[in-house]
């Protein structure tokens, strides 16, 4: 079981929104202060002064000019870093090559996937993680012809998505439902232990990032943070939670389903893009969640003391990966 039923109910989404907006402001403000990390936050400033003796010397600019230029610089700095292997990815899911690549499968497994596809690339060659033991085991043992199949029809759902697409209506939708994402969870989508939730998104949202947020890991750690690690009636602790009692580990929920993440994170959107409003910036709806990924990983970022803890209880290959 993923999360229990009670996490699709209504009631319980609006719930979790309600705790969203509620931590949104706080988490907003740091991230905006510090330009998403890169500076101090002001606090930091005044107390850095006052070491140094020079405390209501030295001001910092809190004008709407300012903070509009941090902001701008925050969604730059994540485009910048958002197209740096880009094109990789775009390669991997070209029409033309997948259909190539379809005639020999083991070939797409050995150097396109494992080779080519950085991230991947990079979750088989962190020998360093011990939490990721499990998904090179994983990998090594999936069937090429199933990985090809569901990279194919990974490809197919994104294209008939993107064609659906209305911008004018989208920022309309008000369900997970409506947003359409629920073909993702399912076996035509998965390679269990393989191709799941992070790296599937995280495919997609290369390919088309107005429309396909990022999963990652961070990203499910940083709603626990945003919904103040509440449980929202679930009788087994927070749905973004995965805690084994009997091995006393606690994860971020590597099996959350992508339907009521997506949702999550377009709500999150919004509120991201009512802020650029108020500041006079914008937010290019073609990469509305690089955005998203972007102010998901700061606030994850925020609390990487307890969540490097959690992840050293990891003794024996847990599977936050995929």
């Amino acid at each position: 079981m993923w999360i229990e039923d009670v996490c699709y109910e209504e009631e319980h989404i609006q719930k979790v929104l309600k705790e969203i907006q509620n931590n949104f402001e706080r988490y907003f403000s740091d991230f905006v202060d510090t330009t998403a990390g890169t500076s101090l936050s002001t606090a930091d400033f005044e107390k850095l002064q006052q070491s140094v003796g020079l405390a209501g010397k030295v001001t910092r600019s809190k004008c709407k000019n300012d903070l509009s230029g941090k902001y701008q610089a925050i969604i730059a700095d994540a485009l910048n870093s958002f197209e740096q292997n880009r094109e990789k990815y775009l390669d991997l899911l070209d029409e033309e090559n997948l259909e190539e690549d379809g005639d020999d499968v083991a070939a797409f497994k050995a150097k396109r996937l494992r080779d080519d596809c950085p991230i991947i690339h990079s979750t088989l060659y962190n020998k360093q993680a011990k939490e990721l033991d499990k998904y090179r085991k994983a990998f090594s043992l999936s069937d090429p012809k199933e990985l090809y199949q569901v990279v194919t029809n990974l490809r197919k759902f994104a294209a008939e998505y993107e064609a659906g697409y209305d911008p004018d209506s989208y920022d309309d939708i008000a369900s997970y439902d409506e947003l359409g994402m629920g073909q993702m969870d399912t076996d035509d989508c998965t390679v269990y232990g393989v191709i799941g939730g992070g790296i599937k998104s995280h495919l997609l949202y290369k390919l088309y990032p107005g429309l396909f947020p990022n999963r990652s890991r961070s990203a499910i750690w940083a709603l626990w943070y945003l919904t103040n690690k509440k449980v929202f009636g679930c009788e087994m602790d927070s749905e973004f939670l995965m805690i084994d009692v009997e091995k006393s580990i606690t994860q971020q929920n590597y099996n959350y389903p992508y339907e009521l993440f997506a949702y999550y994170a377009f709500e999150i959107y919004k509120l991201l893009k009512a802020k650029a409003v108020l500041l006079s910036t914008d937010i290019n709806d073609n990469y509305r969640y690089v955005a998203v990924d972007a102010f998901l990983n700061f606030v994850a970022d925020q609390h990487d003391g307890e969540i490097a803890l959690f992840k050293s209880q990891i003794r024996d290959g847990g599977a936050g990966y995929a």
